[in-house]
């Protein structure tokens, strides 16, 4: 699996060979470090870590981490020292053929990526504060006369048993801020000297909120592989069958008769 961090810039639009205006996400993809590959053996699963964007402090464990790192980029350098500064740390978890050839160090642009290609891109939604039913499930108002007060409340939470309220029910509280996930964006246009890469349709989170995009996003409906569907058997063969059913019923239906026949026979004899 293909994988790169990114930084949101914005939206704009771009026109296709239709003279169609697409709306479009424009992303800083990269550069991004490898930093460290976990294998099954060592660390239980197999991932290649990135780190993207360049930190101005690390705290002892961080530096720890990245010590024995050779970086060729200068961006991740501090000046003077050399040592590797590296902020923003994801995983990706990777199969068994996708680790060959790669090692700590390695250099991910956004060349990874073609025009056309689809992606699904994790990022953190934007944060909406407190609030209420309304604004956060889609709960519907009271009636504003008739001497009304019951006109953005929640309204009532549970019966009198079992005096308590149920786990999971809609009620006011914090909102935004979670891990979302969106597949199947295409990849519009992709500028290797300047990092930027322009996927159609909009991303979760704000501008400057760190992204993680990846390939092998959940395929379109057209291209997924569906398995072919038996062949009934024609209507010929299914009245066949079934005289084949019937005269082989008749055959016992007719055997049996003839051994009662007999033992009637014998009985009498």
């Amino acid at each position: 699996m293909k994988g790169i961090l990114g930084k949101k810039v914005g939206m704009s639009q771009v026109f296709d060979e239709k003279g169609n205006a697409v709306s479009v996400t424009v992303i800083e993809a990269g550069p991004c470090i490898v930093t460290q590959i976990k294998t099954k053996e060592k660390d239980g699963y197999k991932s290649v870590q990135l780190g993207f964007s360049e930190a101005k402090k690390l705290n002892k464990p961080a530096e720890g981490h990245l010590k024995k790192l050779k970086v060729k980029n200068e961006k991740f350098l501090q000046q003077g020292s050399g040592q590797v500064k590296i902020k923003d740390l994801r995983e990706i978890r990777v199969e068994k053929n996708e680790l060959s050839g790669v090692q700590a160090g390695d250099e991910a642009t956004v060349d990874i990526f073609k025009e056309g290609e689809l992606v699904k891109i994790t990022g953190i939604t934007k944060g909406k504060g407190f609030a209420g039913t309304i604004k956060r499930h889609g709960f519907s108002r009271g009636p504003k006369t008739h001497g009304s007060h019951n006109i953005r409340q929640p309204g009532s939470i549970g019966a009198m048993f079992p005096e308590r309220v149920f786990k999971g029910k809609k009620l006011p509280g914090r909102m935004g801020t979670n891990q979302l996930t969106i597949n199947n964006l295409k990849v519009v246009k992709v500028d290797k000297e300047n990092n930027l890469l322009a996927v159609e349709g909009s991303v979760p989170g704000p501008k400057k909120g760190l992204l993680l995009i990846r390939s092998e996003g959940i395929k379109a409906k057209e291209e997924i592989e569906r398995p072919e569907p038996k062949e009934e058997p024609k209507k010929k063969e299914k009245e066949e069958a079934k005289e084949e059913s019937k005269e082989e019923a008749g055959k016992k239906v007719a055997e049996s008769d003839q051994k009662e026949a007999e033992k009637s026979e014998d009985t009498n004899g």
